[in-house]
C-alpha cells in the first residue's frame, strides 16, 4: 500500500542533507508533524504514530525517526504556511499523495481524539497536494474505522 510513497521517501534519505531531495522528506515529516502540533501539544501518543509511520516508510530505525521528528518540529516553528511543505510535493504520484493523506489521518487519530483543527489541517493539504476530496474522505473514514 505504502509501497510508492515508501520507494520515492527512501530515495530522498539517500540524498545529502542538503540536497532538495533531503527537503522533500523533510517537507512530508513536517506535514506529519503539523497535525500533531494543531493543538499546540504534540501527545505522545501522536509522536509515537509519526516514528511508526516513519520507521514503515523509510525503513528506518526508530532513534532516527525520532531525529527527523526533532528536526521537523523546530523547522514548523518557523514556516509561514504549509505551502512550505506542500509546494514541495505536488510531484509525488497520485497514490503517494493519497498515502500521505491517510499517514495524517492516523497521527491525527492516533490520541483516540480527532480536533477539528487536525481536521482542517489535513483538509488543506489534501487541497494543496490535489488529493480529491472523496479521496480524502474515504481515507478518514478508513482510518477513524480501524
Amino acid at each position: 500500500m505504502f509501497s510508492k510513497i515508501h520507494d520515492f521517501l527512501n530515495s530522498m534519505m539517500e540524498a545529502e542533507p542538503e540536497t532538495a531531495a533531503y527537503d522533500d522528506t523533510l517537507a512530508i515529516v513536517c506535514l506529519l508533524c503539523e497535525v500533531s502540533h494543531t493543538d499546540k501539544t504534540m501527545q505522545p501518543e501522536e509522536i509515537a504514530a509519526i516514528e511508526s509511520t516513519l520507521c514503515k516508510l523509510l525503513s528506518i530505525d526508530k532513534s532516527k525517526a525520532k531525529e527527523l521528528v526533532l528536526i521537523a518540529t523546530e523547522t514548523i516553528k518557523s514556516s509561514n504556511s504549509l505551502f512550505d511543505f506542500t509546494s514541495k510535493l505536488r510531484e509525488l504520484d497520485r497514490q503517494s499523495r493519497i498515502n500521505l493523506i491517510r499517514a495524517m489521518w492516523e497521527v491525527a487519530y492516533a490520541d483516540g481524539h480527532l480536533d477539528p483543527l487536525e481536521e482542517a489541517i489535513i483538509r488543506k493539504v489534501a487541497t494543496l497536494i490535489y488529493v480529491e476530496h472523496s479521496m480524502f474522505i474515504q481515507t478518514k473514514l478508513a482510518v477513524s474505522s480501524s
